[in-house]
């Protein structure tokens, strides 16, 4: 159906008293931001709903229902065929679906939908068991789209999706109604209320058992990796109404109803594994090998063409023979894992035995090694995004996914690589899950010309006949049907199991509500409207293909926008401008929700296929409003009366706190920092009190210790512990007397307090005053170090990364405090750990760094139990955030304080960052060398 010009008055006012304002959007800017995936589509929708509750969902559709306004449901909004926007009302998924329960041993679990996919992974990950499903979108994809669209992985095959796993379901129907197929009342109530629409599906179960030709075909397709259309296969396998109900609700894309809990038996994850890359010389013996493989214990068998593996050939570890491979090469990236390494030696030995016999072009024997193992699977993670990352600026990365019978599989891949020659898709890659026949083929389009539109659609009539008719294939193994392939599915399908496609959508969703145009549709040419324009915006973000990856580890996320959404509003922003729009509103908005409550902390990069730090981009723009230069420079120039100027301002605030008290101290300073929008800092409990004079020995010349020199950061040198902290011992002291423990001499650089590592002119966007600052500092260290012949030790994470990004100088050894614990104290020290549980946060730099396990295990050696919280990725205080932007630590952090009930103490290496975890979380966060000192000792020196 159509949406409407205008959402109904009367439909908006009874939405209005059911959810709170904080959580309806139709401001330009939101429903912009909102209304993007990943997929190649955009719509935008009229209105944009986070709901909290089963009970807002349930009033929703029946609004909707009675209305027969259209919605559509969002989850992580990672799917690739359209089917997650809307440019009617988008229901998108608050906190409060995060629910979870764990049964019988870890053999079932039970989830909300909005648990991240890796997150239910982590939590069986102690039982050795997993969630069926394995996308490679896990990091981001949330439960409720893995459930919608059946989604599988490389490892998942058709055994262990979604509809072949699913235990239990809970779901609200189109017209507001629940039932919970594992709630006894709740089946026999539903039984009552919508007994006629069980006997219906009951009655198309049974109409299509007896039709065996359909029946057949049915069976038939199912044997492959297919999510084309409705899951007709629950009409033949089940004959329980319920059952059929439940099943068909898998892959169905939110065209049929709300899934609003399911419960999975999970399947084994066994510890241990080894991969192995066979190069074949052309694709038809690499081809061959797949079915003797299947007969094998195999876990995953990837294939790549030699256009794939040509586009990771020049990344940096890649190995130089890629380089040399024949033009036809074609490699199959084999896994293996077993409960036991004997058993996995067998199988190794079992596979390799099983294709002995084929001719090799290349290949690397099976490894455990996990550099060896990690970077075989590189090759395949790195693909897509290779090409990603060359695209033209304005083209779109397209992935589609097809399915070939596996002993066809040689035959697809030749005639797609036709395929590609005759559309002029010279930069396309095809790779794929080779045990389940399953090809994805990825390359750029641009859509802002009729002809490259023409040019889209003749091949994608070209590969729908080739899959679909000649080789009786599905057309959307995995990714969903969605927009993309809704004209297709009486193609693949044929007219009879068509229609009854449309009989069941009739039947759950008569109005035709639940996201129309998606999985069924009846404009023919519905896959080529709502084409999402990717305009140049910067070049620091052009690249960026809109994928999502990056969501879950903002801490903005679900309090302004995310890094996916700051680039599209951007782009929209740039484009409107070359347009000759007026953009004052959107960049208005903008201001705030994409620059002002940006952390610009990188994270986002490490989750970004093409590696983008949305950061960068919120930096450049923040130093186009920089129009403090001259203070800026002065400030760089006159530090220490910068740190003094800190100290003096903590002294103030110790003074008001001491005079109004926590309480109203907290409400005054709130009020302030509204008022002066940031401006003036916004003052805690966990607010630290000014630390006093320093006092920095001098070193002695007859001192035969080994020496460290100790860059004291300077929120160390001005910030002291809070007025309630139980340890009321400064970092800095405690950092030399663990050194010193350890037998080391400490030395600190001259004119330690005018160094700055830059990192606050940068945050600022004050770049030529932060290069200034982070080179002093070099050359003071230098210095400090004998040329770079003594280890540097910096006390906080944040300004070790600043000083080590890019660094030129390969003489100086500069080390955040977990790497020098693990590499330079862990062998002078023993340690006994201590009974009480404690708490870590890993900050963004140390993640940065590659140094997060290793916080975790050092944490481990000093503690009987370490608690990381599920979901805080970075804490949002981001350098002076916490004090001036408050709700974004607030919001990064709201989580927190449950997720440490059992704790007294946490540790973190980011003095700012432990003023916000202390004040949020409820316990005092410290420096990990707290931590460490309290719970070591010198180690004895060995008897000669």
């Amino acid at each position: 159906m159509n949406a409407p010009a205008a959402l109904p008055t009367d439909f908006l006012a009874a939405v209005e008293k059911l959810i709170p304002a904080e959580r309806r959007f139709d401001d330009p800017l939101s429903t912009l931001a909102f209304g993007t995936d990943a997929s190649f589509y955009r719509l935008i929708p009229k209105l944009v709903v986070r709901v909290e509750s089963e009970e807002e969902v349930v009033g929703l559709l029946k609004l909707a229902h009675g209305a027969r306004v259209p919605v559509t449901f969002r989850a992580a909004g990672t799917s690739l065929s359209g089917q997650a926007i809307s440019d009617s009302v988008l229901i998108v998924l608050g906190d409060n679906w995060n629910g979870r329960e764990v049964r019988n041993g870890g053999a079932q679990i039970r989830l909300q939908p909005g648990v991240i996919g890796a997150n239910a992974n982590a939590i069986l990950a102690p039982m050795q068991r997993k969630i069926g499903p394995d996308p490679a979108s896990i990091n981001a994809a949330k439960i409720g789209g893995i459930v919608a669209n059946n989604s599988s992985g490389m490892c998942c095959g058709t055994a262990q999706n979604s509809y072949k796993t699913l235990a239990g379901l809970r779901l609200v129907l189109a017209d507001g109604s629940v039932v919970d197929s594992e709630d006894q009342a709740s089946v026999a109530f539903f039984r009552q209320t919508h007994g006629n629409m069980l006997d219906q599906l009951a009655e198309l179960g049974r109409i299509t058992r007896a039709n065996t030709d359909l029946a057949a075909k049915i069976r038939h397709k199912y044997r492959l990796k297919n999510t084309t259309g409705f899951s007709l296969n629950a009409l033949v396998d089940y004959d329980e109404p319920l059952d059929i109900l439940n099943h068909l609700m898998i892959g169905s894309e939110g065209t049929l109803g709300f899934i609003s809990a399911v419960t999975y038996d999970t399947v084994p994850d066994h510890p241990h594994k080894a991969s192995a890359l066979v190069v074949f010389p052309d694709v038809e013996t690499c081809c061959l090998a797949v079915p003797v493989l299947k007969q094998q214990p195999v876990s995953a068998v990837e294939l790549l063409d030699r256009r794939s593996l040509r586009s990771v050939e020049n990344k940096a570890g890649m190995p130089e023979w890629v380089k040399a491979l024949s033009a036809g090469a074609c490699a199959l990236l084999i896994e293996s894992r077993a409960a036991s390494q004997s058993l996995l030696h067998e199988q190794i030995n079992l596979i390799m035995t099983s294709i002995a016999h084929f001719p090799v072009e290349k290949q690397v024997d099976f490894s455990e090694d996990p550099a060896v193992y990690n970077q075989l699977w590189k090759i395949r993670k790195d693909t897509f995004p290779a090409v990603g990352a060359v695209r033209q600026t304005g083209t779109t990365v397209i992935i589609e996914d097809v399915t070939f019978p596996i002993e066809r599989l040689a035959e697809g891949v030749n005639r797609l690589i036709q395929l590609f020659e005759k559309h002029a898709y010279s930069e396309a890659i095809l790779f794929g899950h080779a045990l389940e026949g399953n090809l994805h083929f990825v390359f750029t389009q641009g859509f802002d010309d009729p002809l490259q539109v023409a040019r889209y659609e003749a091949f994608m009539q070209d590969v729908t006949q080739l899959v679909a008719v000649e080789f009786g294939g599905a057309l959307k193994a995995e990714h969903g049907t969605g927009r993309n392939m809704a004209p297709f599915v009486e193609l693949e399908w044929g007219n009879d199991a068509y229609q009854l496609m449309w009989q069941i959508k009739r039947l759950l969703d008569p109005q035709g509500i639940l996201n129309p145009d998606v999985v069924l549709s009846e404009d023919p040419q519905i896959h080529l409207k709502h084409l999402k324009p990717m305009p140049a915006a910067d070049e620091i973000v052009d690249k960026c293909i809109e994928c999502g990856f990056c969501e879950p580890v903002c801490p903005s996320n679900g309090l302004t926008l995310t890094p996916r959404q700051r680039i599209v509003v951007w782009r929209d922003i740039q484009a409107k401008k070359r347009a000759g729009i007026d953009t004052s509103e959107l960049e208005q908005l903008y201001d705030y929700q994409g620059v002002e409550t940006c952390a610009a902390t990188g994270l986002c990069a490490q989750r970004c296929p093409v590696g983008i730090n949305t950061g960068d981009l919120v930096r450049k723009l923040r130093g186009r409003n920089a129009d403090n230069t001259r203070a800026a420079t002065w400030l760089a120039e006159h530090f220490r009366t910068a740190v003094q100027g800190a100290r003096f301002m903590l002294h103030v605030a110790n003074g008001a706190h001491l005079l109004m008290g926590t309480r109203l101290l907290s409400k005054t300073s709130a009020a302030l920092t509204n008022a002066s929008k940031g401006r003036v800092p916004q003052w805690s409990s966990a607010t630290p009190q000014p630390l006093q004079r320093l006092h920095l020995p001098k070193p002695s010349p007859q001192d035969q210790r080994p020496r460290v020199v100790y860059l004291a950061a300077c929120v160390s040198r001005a910030m002291g512990p809070a007025a309630r902290d139980q340890e009321q011992e400064p970092l800095l002291d405690t950092t030399r007397t663990l050194l010193e423990k350890a037998g080391y001499q400490v030395i600190f650089p001259d004119e330690l307090n005018n160094l700055c590592c830059g990192q606050p002119f940068a945050s600022k966007g004050y770049a030529e005053q932060a290069e200034q600052k982070r080179q002093e500092t070099l050359d003071a260290l230098l210095k400090a170090s004998r040329g770079g012949l003594d280890p540097i030790y910096c006390d906080t994470s944040p300004c070790t990364l600043r000083l080590v990004q890019d660094l030129a100088d390969d003489r100086l050894q500069v080390f955040d405090p977990v790497r020098f614990i693990r590499t330079h104290l862990i062998d002078k020290l023993d340690f006994e750990p201590q009974d009480a549980p404690i708490a870590v946060h890993v900050t963004c730099s140390t993640q940065h760094l590659g140094e997060a396990q290793a916080l975790i295990d050092i944490a481990r050696r000093c503690a009987k139990e370490v608690v990381v919280p599920e979901g805080i990725h970075c804490c949002g205080f981001a350098g002076d955030k916490g004090f001036t932007t408050p709700e974004l630590n607030a919001h990064a952090l709201r989580s927190l304080k449950d997720a440490v009930q059992v704790c007294e103490e946490g540790i973190s290496t980011s003095r700012t960052c432990e003023i916000g975890l202390s004040q949020h979380g409820g316990i005092d966060y410290h420096g990990l060398v707290y931590l460490v000192n309290r719970n070591s000792r010198a180690r004895a020196a060995a008897a000669p």
